[in-house]
């Protein structure tokens, strides 16, 4: 299972919300660059970006930033990035920066011909990122909870040939308060596609209780607080998974 660092971006400088809440944005670095080549010194294997003005304006707003940690990584590990990414030349943009995946969030649920047209134009690079309230889907960068399932939404976007669904617990992201490990395993045994699980990571102990469960198909674990605010070690975490070696889903061309 991979423990993916994360970079989220907010006016250019690296910061992490509290249940995604712009106002509640503490900065860790104002050199994003800097921060990619950290975690890729730290031994990480991917790295999750999110532009988070990006999310709230349904536009790109951090694109300097981005193309500054592609420069810092060099083509030593994939990147994948999500917010603000309403159309297609928006990802053929990115994907020439040199982002390896593109998470299609709010843009997935209102406009399901868009996420279609996306993984036709360009397979295997396409992710889908699914933010939840009990259950319900919310778009807006969080603003808005639909009526939308999360496990009947997913399983339709599996059928456009997504590469993986990133499932994000907003009550918990950002809170230190452990992932939602059942409504993860729900969404994972219900798809044949991986899930990567985002959001409350502490500490030790809760990447032990994810990798328990990684076998039912979770590839992968975004973290971010935790990491910058020391309640996890990040190697130590990906050592831990390392050595428990599950048997999950592979999300195509993913290391």
């Amino acid at each position: 299972m991979l423990i993916i660092p994360a970079i989220d971006l907010k006016d250019g400088q690296c910061v992490r919300l509290k249940q995604g809440l712009m106002e509640h944005a503490t900065v860790f670095s104002e050199n994003p660059g800097n921060v990619a080549r950290h975690w890729l010194d730290q031994g990480a294997r991917r790295l999750h970006l999110v532009d988070l003005n990006g999310a709230f304006a349904g536009k790109p707003r951090n694109e300097p930033a981005i193309r500054e940690i592609v420069q810092a990584l060099g083509d030593e590990i994939p990147t994948q990035l999500g917010g603000g990414i309403r159309d297609l030349e928006t990802i053929e943009r990115y994907l020439d920066d040199g982002i390896t995946y593109i998470i299609i969030g709010t843009a997935a649920v209102k406009t399901p011909g868009f996420l279609h047209d996306a993984c036709n134009a360009f397979p295997g690079h396409i992710m889908v990122g699914l933010d939840a309230r009990e259950g319900k889907v919310a778009v807006n960068g969080w603003s808005k909870v639909t009526g939308h399932d999360v496990v009947d939404l997913a399983k339709k976007f599996e059928q456009y040939g997504v590469e993986a669904i990133i499932y994000t617990d907003i009550g918990r992201d950002g809170m230190l308060s452990g992932p939602n490990l059942e409504a993860t395993v729900e969404l994972a045994r219900a798809l044949t596609i991986p899930v990567i699980a985002s959001g409350g990571i502490t500490g030790l102990d809760d990447i032990r209780a994810l990798c328990e469960i990684e076998s039912e198909g979770i590839m992968g674990a975004i973290t971010g607080r935790a990491i910058y605010e020391g309640t996890l070690d990040f190697k130590a975490a990906q050592a831990l998974a390392d050595d428990s070696g599950g048997e999950a889903k592979s999300a195509g061309s993913a290391p």
